[in-house]
């Protein structure tokens, strides 16, 4: 079976100014790494579906949601918070990215895909239960781990997050929920400033300094996470795939390379395929120096497919 690649045009409407990191440009210096690199053909490229309201009220305070579509301007922009902006595409995006994740979950489970890569905007991780914030309005992942919960009955579903900043959002949507393990590397202390301490249950945080590189990088995986999806034994992987943990990333100080994000992949496919069918989905988060992240979007999508 192939690798789906779920993204949609509409996702590069959205645009918070020339200055924004969270720049209309990075979906395309990832579509352009795979063009180059002979392998877009060989994915199964699929337009994505907008979130129904219903699906969003199952991840999202309804309050929030409606507070959202009610906001969403005809013209100009406005601040939801200090760095997360809308203007009058931005709504349709972030449904899409949303929609893109319980398309992507619809697609594994009926098996017509092994795994997928949701190459959507605007990202997710930090929108919390009723709240935007660092650039994301819905959390993409957690709206299609719960879908996964509610439509597919699964008990086990673990969301790994090696963005370099802690998902925050997907935290505080899970924290009490015993069917999704959450784990998240992340530098620190950095924003959001997530407490390195805070582990429980089905919480694993795996905190980094600034200037780690590679070897320690891969040890924590090893020694931190990887013994606690085999005690879980997932029926699904979700990946919160941010790529801001580049050496060449300006937003952090992290201090990863290409191939990382292919080994990281790898250890977390060999997992699926113990213990879920290979069931394993991708969401892109951060990421952006646009062209590392083409470059490590690729090693990504390309171990995806086993290439």
């Amino acid at each position: 079976m192939t690798t789906a690649y779920i993204t949609h045009d509409l996702c590069e409407k959205h645009d918070m100014g020339e200055d924004h990191p969270e720049a209309p440009q990075r979906l395309g210096s990832i579509q352009n790494r795979l063009i180059s690199g002979q392998v877009l053909d060989f994915l199964r490229w699929t337009d994505a579906l907008p979130a129904t309201r219903e699906q969003l009220v199952a991840t999202h305070d309804p309050v929030y949601v409606d507070s959202i579509f009610e906001r969403a301007p005809l013209r100009d922009r406005i601040e939801l918070d200090d760095e997360t902006l809308m203007m009058p595409h931005t709504l349709e995006a972030a449904l899409l990215a949303a929609g893109s994740v319980v398309q992507a979950v619809d697609m594994v489970m009926a098996k017509s895909v092994k795994n997928a890569f949701c190459c959507v905007r605007p990202p997710g991780h930090h929108a919390e239960y009723d709240r935007a914030m660092g650039f994301c309005l819905f959390n993409n992942i957690a709206v299609g781990t719960r879908h996964a919960i509610n439509q597919y009955g699964l008990k086990r579903i673990a969301i790994v997050d090696f963005d370099v900043h802690h998902g925050n959002g997907t935290e505080n949507i899970f924290r009490e929920e015993p069917k999704v393990l959450y784990a998240s590397s992340y530098q620190h202390p950095y924003y959001p400033f997530a407490d390195p301490g805070a582990s429980h249950d089905n919480i694993i945080h795996m905190p980094l300094a600034a200037g780690t590189g590679s070897q320690e990088f891969r040890e924590i995986y090893i020694e931190q996470l990887l013994p606690q999806l085999e005690k879980f034994k997932p029926q699904l992987i979700m990946v919160s795939a941010g790529f801001d943990a580049h050496r060449q990333d300006p937003m952090a100080q992290i201090r990863l390379q290409d191939n990382d994000y292919g080994w990281v992949t790898e250890v977390l496919m060999d997992i699926a395929d113990r213990h879920c069918d290979g069931r394993l989905i991708s969401v892109l988060e951060g990421g952006y120096e646009l062209d590392a992240l083409g470059r490590a979007a690729f090693a990504h999508v390309k171990t995806l497919m086993r290439l």
